[in-house]
Parts: structure tokens; C-alpha cells; sequence
């Protein structure tokens, strides 16, 4: 299975945004399931709900941190690594959808109870979400 698919797959299966990407690239992270899916929680649904950066999005800077990230002080040039992969990152998904920022994909505000309600009879996750979730695979592992 593709990360892509497999990210998507985890997403429809009741995980967020965020979950689902991060828990595709375990194994390549050394990373186990149960840290990864704990790790990514309060990050779905644009930031805990906030509609703010989509929790895919999120997800996908956790993955290149932790494949590239800095871990000494020293280490500047990992850290400038990262930044350069996320900003490549965040640059492509806002090219194929218009912004990073959950409220803006989704069209409503699902910091208020009327958004989140709004796109749960439009069934938006299901579509949307997942679409983005796909996306955000497919770009990190382009640029893996």
C-alpha cells in the first residue's frame, strides 16, 4: 500500500488529519504507532479544532522534522533543512489547494459549533479531508 492510500485509509478509518500522515511514515522514522498517533493528536482539524493550519499539513512538517530535524544546537544545517523542506512542502499544497489553513479548505469556521456541524451533513471529511490527506502523502514523498 502506498503512503498515500495508507494515510488516506487511516483517515477514513476515524483518525484525524494529522494522525494519518504521521502514521504512515513510522516505519521509516523509527517512530512506534501508539507515539505517533499520540503525538499528532491535538494537531487535527486545523489545531485541535481551531480551523487554523489543516492537521494534514501539520503531520507533514512532524514527518520532515523528524526525518531531517535538528537535535543538537550545533546542527544548524538540519534545521535549515527542515525549514526548506516544509516551506517546499507547505508552498506545493497551497499551490494544488488554494491554502494550508483548514477553515479557508473547508469552507466553514469549524471553530464554531455551526461549521463543525456544517461539514458533517456535507460530509466534507470523507471528501475533502480525505483529498487533502492524500495530497499532503504524495507531496512529502515527493520530497523525501
Amino acid at each position: 500500500m502506498t503512503k498515500p492510500d495508507k494515510s488516506v485509509s487511516t483517515f477514513l478509518s476515524g483518525f484525524n488529519c494529522a494522525q494519518a500522515i504521521l502514521s504512515a511514515w513510522t516505519s521509516e522514522l523509527d517512530l512506534d504507532q501508539k507515539t505517533a498517533l499520540r503525538l499528532a493528536t491535538g494537531l487535527g482539524a486545523g489545531i485541535s479544532r481551531m480551523g487554523e493550519t489543516c492537521g494534514a499539513v501539520s503531520g507533514a512538517v512532524l514527518v520532515i522534522g523528524l526525518k531531517h530535524g535538528r537535535d543538537r544546537l550545533e546542527a544548524g544545517e538540519a534545521r535549515e533543512k527542515t525549514y526548506d523542506l516544509a516551506q517546499k512542502f507547505m508552498s506545493e499544497f497551497k499551490l494544488r489547494n488554494g491554502s494550508i489553513r483548514c477553515k479557508e479548505l473547508l469552507g466553514f469556521d469549524i471553530s464554531t459549533p455551526e461549521g463543525l456541524r456544517a461539514i458533517n451533513e456535507k460530509g466534507l471529511e470523507q471528501t475533502v479531508c480525505a483529498k487533502l490527506v492524500s495530497d499532503a502523502a504524495e507531496i512529502l514523498e515527493s520530497l523525501l
